[in-house]
């Protein structure tokens, strides 16, 4: 019996916490779907507000953000999606392969080299906003992809989540894949990155939750529409008076959909890796 009331206890905690976090993106997709500007600011204050009546259901409000030539939504989410997905990707190559040789080659100065990686990861972006951006403007990439791209691609968190992975694997491996012939950069493609998928999949993750929301830095680096991000152009587009909830709304879904799609797509492999990282 007391089994059961201690599982009972973890749903009814589970729900409650499932519910807490599914509350705003229930608020946003239900605020967007309500053509009625009146009604939207009426629901807001009781329950109404996180569900529609199915015959009320519109898409007025993506057709407005869709059609709004001041803010060409598709042109930033195409930004953002080449800005994320040349992070992700050539970052994982770059992350994986320093960690492969921190974790698997011995040279002097190896330990020295991972305490330097781990003491980045606490230094927050805002510290070395100001003299990257002095960087960029002297090579003339302010208000380009390249800006967005390049001074991210090498990830000192990224890179100790590799570390971590490539140290608990057997060196047993590697021996292995030398015997049969293998170089070090063919056991490395062939022998760890095919046995990292759960890591590959949590860093892709990581990585494409904070370049997709960034803020601070495309605000600083982008003048125009041509490389700013989906994140920037929501807040301006909320910070437009009069402010339209339901345009608000259906421009955060908008935003929100493709980073869903990503979790979505990599879940599996990002749950084993936290379960494995909790028994570890």
């Amino acid at each position: 019996m007391t089994r059961r009331n201690e599982r009972f206890q973890l749903i009814v905690v589970a729900i409650a916490v499932a519910a807490f976090v599914l509350a705003p993106l229930l608020l946003m997709f239900a605020t967007s779907l309500k053509a009625d500007e009146n009604q939207i600011l009426r629901d807001l204050g009781n329950s109404r507000a996180f569900w529609v009546n199915p015959r009320e259901i519109s898409l007025e409000n993506f057709r407005q953000v869709l059609s709004n030539s001041t803010f060409p939504i598709l042109r930033y989410l195409l930004n953002s999606t080449v800005i994320v997905v040349s992070i992700v990707v050539v970052g994982i190559f770059v992350n994986s392969l320093a960690a492969f040789a921190l974790a698997r080659m011995k040279f002097r100065g190896r330990d020295l080299v991972i305490m330097i990686v781990v003491a980045l990861i606490i230094i927050p972006m805002e510290s070395v906003a100001i003299p990257l951006l002095l960087m960029m403007a002297e090579v003339g990439w302010v208000d380009t992809y390249r800006a967005q791209i390049v001074p991210f691609i090498a990830h000192p968190f990224s890179i100790f989540l590799f570390y971590q992975f490539f140290s608990a694997i057997p060196k047993d491996l590697d021996e292995a894949a030398y015997v049969a012939g293998a170089s070090k950069l063919r056991t490395y493609w062939s022998v760890i990155m095919p046995l990292s998928l759960p890591t590959i999949a949590t860093v892709a993750i990581l990585q494409s939750l904070e370049y997709w929301n960034a803020y601070l830095w495309p605000l600083m680096v982008t003048r125009g529409s041509d490389a700013r991000p989906v994140s920037l152009a929501l807040a301006q587009y909320f910070g437009t008076p009069p402010p339209i909830w339901g345009d608000v709304m259906a421009f955060s879904v908008l935003m929100s959909l493709p980073i869903l799609v990503v979790y979505f797509a990599f879940q599996r492999w990002f749950i084993q890796s936290t379960i494995g990282a909790g028994i570890k």
